[in-house]
């Protein structure tokens, strides 16, 4: 593999945008790289960067990419859209078809507002809690993240923590006085501060996977809602990742636990920058027009995005009965195999797993359950699996804190090409520990 030309893009990226990326995850510095690379193209299970180098991608854009890149229909979709405008300002048609499929596949959803992102679902379904409430503060848990606004990235996950630090410089103490935190699967810690009856809402990602995927339960969800309902709390889901990935009506469908308010990401919009945030009519009738809790953004419902959106959830709907079962399929085998690798190397893993995402924690650790496991587990070797999947043409995250995605892409012979790579990672990783 030859990286001349990310590593001269990258030189000159430095010069201009901070760190030379738009998104901290992207730099590489936790895997031990001085520069990551840049993709030039993708389509279907594979990207290209600008070198001209092939890999299998199990990013898939952080989840949303769940039919592969450029799928046809979602690509046809866009074409047409393009073609009629990018951008009114106005309402359209689409908007309304897609909130529709939307609240059809998420029953909890009476009303669907779209955003721009998954941060800004979050944050105006946070704005809406409080005002539902009339209550201040909010409960989160540590190492979950729910966006880039201020009171959710207090102990956050995923880039931050990439980064070796919780917290953000820029935020306010009385931001942080308001945003309370728990330790994930701690029931007791939530009931202690949902017992004040001063929390507006506990928001949560009901299957966390900004920490690597950590597995949840049915009944720990169950006390999550019990207790909410006890002290007069909202329960906000944010399904930015787990939605239309673990089931087509997301973990809320997977575990049968109804929330009150549900976020979602670009995974509704094919990939497109969307979001958007949906509950009971009660709740969505406090905001604007109709209430006095303001939201508005000119690219809400982007007539290009709804459209990619618009395909890809129609495709899911008409496939769900078979599509969910294969991915699943494709997550096993690929699990299995690396429990062998485990066992034939002497290399101790954790896999954690659900539907088509899945993360590899090297560690002696017989369960990962809370953020304090994860952040135990061997950074060197994860590295040394890094950069020998992506030097033979596979890519997965470029952080032990995030989650590998599979798609309806992924052909029988890409997995296996990736089991042999891992393989060569294993081996290598073997031999450190001597």
């Amino acid at each position: 593999m030859r990286y001349t030309n990310s590593e001269k893009i990258y030189e000159k990226a430095k010069k201009i945008i901070p760190g030379g990326v738009n998104s901290p995850v992207r730099a590489f510095r936790s895997v031990d790289k001085e520069y990551p690379i840049f993709v030039n193209r993708g389509k279907g299970s594979k990207i290209y960067d600008e070198d001209g180098n092939e890999y299998i991608d199990y990013i898939c854009s952080w989840g949303p990419l769940i039919l592969g890149h450029n799928n046809e229909r979602v690509l046809n979709g866009v074409r047409e859209a393009i073609e009629l405008g990018s951008s009114f300002g106005l309402p359209t048609k689409m908007e309304v078809e897609l909130a529709e499929l939307i609240c059809k596949c998420y029953p909890s959803m009476d009303m669907v507002r779209f955003t721009t992102s998954g941060t800004e679902a979050t944050m105006a379904a946070v704005r809406v809690a409080r005002a539902f409430t009339n209550r201040n503060k909010i409960l989160k848990f540590e190492g979950c993240y729910h966006g880039h606004s201020d009171s959710l990235l207090v102990s956050s996950g995923s880039g931050l923590l990439t980064d070796g630090y919780q917290d953000s410089n820029g935020i306010t103490e009385g931001v942080l006085k308001d945003t309370l935190v728990a330790k994930f699967g701690d029931v007791e810690s939530v009931r202690k501060h949902l017992e004040t009856k001063e929390v507006a809402c506990l928001i949560m990602e009901p299957v966390p996977a900004n920490m690597g995927l950590i597995n949840s339960s049915k009944e720990f969800l169950d006390s999550m809602r019990r207790l909410c309902d006890e002290t007069g709390t909202l329960l906000i889901f944010d399904e930015v990742i787990s939605g239309l990935r673990v089931s087509l009506g997301g973990a809320q469908e997977y575990f049968g636990i109804t929330p009150d308010i549900t976020t979602l990401g670009k995974i509704i919009g094919g990939g497109y920058p969307v979001g958007a945030f949906g509950g009971r009519k009660e709740i969505m009738d406090m905001i604007a027009p109709v209430g006095r809790v303001y939201h508005a953004g000119t690219l809400s419902g982007n007539p290009v995005a709804v459209r990619a959106g618009f395909e890809m959830v129609s495709y899911l709907l008409e496939n769900r009965d078979t599509l969910y079962k294969e991915l699943e399929n494709k997550v096993d085998y690929l699990t299995n195999g690396i429990e062998k690798l485990s066992k034939k190397y002497n290399v101790p893993v954790c896999i954690n797993k659900l539907g088509s995402l899945f993360t590899i924690f090297f560690t002696n650790l017989k369960e990962i359950k809370a953020l304090s496991d994860v952040i135990e587990t061997n950074t060197e070797h994860y590295s040394v699996y890094f950069n020998t999947l992506l030097d033979n043409g596979v890519v997965t995250p470029p952080s032990k804190y995030e989650a590998h995605f599979v798609s309806t892409a992924h052909s029988e012979e890409d997995l296996k090409r990736t089991l042999e790579i891992m393989e060569l990672a294993f081996e290598k990783i073997g031999k450190i520990n001597g």
